[in-house]
């Protein structure tokens, strides 16, 4: 049986134990709310409306999973459905990709 965090995760649509990499194509501005997103390719902006997101969001490429930049930007495991969320747009929106 998996988890109460693992199936909150999976229902949000977001695999946080898949490797996850920034677009190469997105540039972040770090702003004092968060941080702006823009896509070169898509020409998409998009508002990270929490400096830990953006912690998270900074952090998947050199962590071996989104879980791992979660937890590395201090998210709890009860936190972890809302960000999930939160990066299955991301993913949803081409600005963070696969690795």
């Amino acid at each position: 049986m998996a988890c109460a965090v693992s199936t909150e995760a999976a229902a949000a649509g977001f695999d946080l134990d898949g490797a996850w990499g920034l677009h190469p194509k997105v540039s972040i501005r770090p702003e004092r709310f968060g941080a702006l997103l823009y896509h070169f390719g898509t020409r998409r902006l998009s508002f990270l409306k929490s400096p830990t997101l953006l912690q998270v969001v900074d952090g998947l490429g050199s962590h071996p999973s989104a879980r791992a930049a979660c937890h590395a930007a201090g998210v709890s495991d009860g936190q972890l459905r809302t960000y999930a969320k939160a990066l299955a747009t991301l993913a949803d929106s081409t600005m963070i990709c696969p690795r």
